[in-house]
């Protein structure tokens, strides 16, 4: 039975591979969770969306649905919350995975309505992930990201000191994750920011500038530690004065 739910499994992930100390009774409780996790999924043919694979936990929700789109094998944890209420709405790619409690929100207001979330293939999120589009935000292919994380692609104005902050309104430049990133748990990043492809973000961080690809990043705020690129490390002091790009 191992080697047939094994198949099954790789049509979502083809290098996996159960470990050969997994018992049987852990192996039925992910069978008979992953079964209700399918006929759940099942519901979004009454969103007249085509499931392709996906897998719901409890609770799961949907907003504006008609701009939530989704590619194969999605699976969303307990308590997942997507509203697509923005210009363009949400785009989440093939085999990607939200952790429980996640909320995948473009906007939540009807009087200035946020851009879009868009998230690539093979991505996997951690529980409890806080993902804003109001300026536009984008996650590339092939991340793996911890609990927590936190992107908020928008800032409140606030240079009138006659004015309550919540009346002067906001400004929105959005944020861009290239591919291939490893984002520890913890992380915040904050609106107009642009983190390279291959980059690694240690947990903890609160990233409030760009970053170029390959960079090894930490701390608050957030500074490159390292380059992954060997050849790059050897010229770092390039990158550690001004903005990289």
């Amino acid at each position: 039975m191992k080697k047939v739910i094994e198949k099954i499994v790789q049509l979502r992930n083809p290098v996996f591979r159960f470990d050969s100390n997994l018992n049987d009774m852990a192996l039925i409780q992910f069978v008979w969770i992953q079964f209700w996790s399918f006929f759940r999924g099942l519901k979004l043919l009454l969103l007249f969306k085509n499931p392709k694979g996906a897998v719901l936990g409890p609770g799961v929700r949907f907003f504006n649905s008609p701009k939530i789109h989704f590619g194969k094998f999605m699976k969303l944890g307990k308590d997942v919350h997507l509203s697509a209420l923005g210009k363009v709405g949400i785009h989440i790619g093939n085999n990607v995975s939200l952790g429980d409690y996640s909320r995948i929100i473009v906007s939540t207001s009807f009087n200035h309505l946020g851009e879009y979330i868009k998230i690539g293939n093979n991505v996997g999120i951690g529980e409890y992930a806080y993902l804003g589009g109001g300026g536009g935000l984008e996650i590339g292919d092939d991340c793996i990201v911890g609990q927590y994380l936190s992107c908020h692609p928008e800032n409140h104005n606030h240079s009138d000191l006659s004015k309550a902050i919540r009346l002067q309104g906001v400004t929105r430049k959005g944020i861009k994750i290239g591919s291939n990133c490893w984002i520890g748990s913890k992380v915040t990043v904050l609106d107009g920011i642009e983190i390279g492809s291959g980059s690694i973000i240690a947990a903890g961080a609160v990233v409030n500038k760009s970053f170029p690809e390959n960079s090894i990043i930490g701390g608050v705020p957030a500074k490159l530690l390292k380059l992954r690129d060997e050849q790059k490390q050897n010229n770092i002091s390039q990158y550690l004065c001004g903005e990289p790009v």
